[in-house]
């Protein structure tokens, strides 16, 4: 993907130890807006250190972050939720009993008169999930009785609603069957369509095909490259992810 504007993530040089291991070794990245880029490698290649570093779960020991162009300091997940970055963790971070209202609005709650505004917060739930996933009805059943998928339109519209315009995906289709899956890609593609950028931790190479514009593949620490993947196959990648090095077509 060619793009140039001024990208709405640039992680520059960015490197971070524990104990003396470089877990994310002189790394660059950058997320331009409407733009899905997947982070591929092995288990222990780096990337969930990486964009932990982006959510402010990690303080990278060198580089920097520049959000719309403008270096910032990311020191804990507060100072990421104000730069209107969300994570989305494979375990959701939803509450099993509470509705699909209480969970959008939890810790956040919209209140009236000094009271929980229930019907409120449901109505504004239900404004956005008819943006996100009008096909979604269950909105007062607990979200443990919800589908994969229907959890995952829940955690997603928690993010947008807060107006998230880059978001962090880690793994979101892992555990769901292909109708699940098809549902949270139809969701990322509404995303990209409304202009959010998005970081995409996936294994799946056929998921970042079919998904992703661009694909950062990490081993051991370190980039191997960023590849458009309309320019590579399968196997380009997954080479990448074994061999640690460029496809020779796109090395020169």
């Amino acid at each position: 993907m060619t793009d140039n504007r001024t990208p709405l993530v640039e992680m520059r040089d960015i490197s971070i130890s524990f104990g003396g291991i470089k877990a994310v070794d002189h790394v660059s990245i950058d997320l331009h807006p409407g733009e899905v880029v997947g982070l591929l490698g092995h288990n222990g290649a780096g990337k969930s250190t990486l964009i932990k570093i982006l959510a402010g779960a990690y303080k990278a020991d060198h580089g920097e972050i520049l959000i719309n162009g403008e270096r910032v300091e990311i020191d804990n997940p507060r100072d990421a939720r104000d730069l209107n970055i969300e994570t989305i963790y494979q375990t959701l971070a939803l509450a099993d009993n509470l509705d699909a209202a209480s969970n959008l609005f939890l810790g956040r709650e919209l209140l009236r008169r000094g009271f929980v505004d229930d019907a409120k917060m449901e109505a504004e739930t239900r404004k956005i999930m008819s943006r996100l996933n009008p096909n979604f009805r269950k909105f007062n059943v607990p979200v443990s009785a919800l589908s994969g998928g229907q959890r995952q339109s829940v955690a997603i519209a928690r993010a947008v609603y807060f107006n998230a315009r880059i978001l962090i995906m880690d793994e979101p289709t892992a555990a769901l069957g292909p109708h699940e899956t098809q549902m949270v890609a139809e969701l990322i593609q509404e995303l990209k369509a409304q202009g959010l950028g998005i970081f995409l931790i996936e294994h799946d190479i056929h998921n970042v095909m079919k998904l992703c514009d661009r694909a950062s593949v990490m081993k051991n620490g370190e980039l191997v490259g960023t590849v458009n993947v309309n320019e590579v196959t399968d196997d380009d990648i997954l080479s990448m992810i074994i061999l640690g090095k460029q496809p020779a077509h796109l090395a020169a």
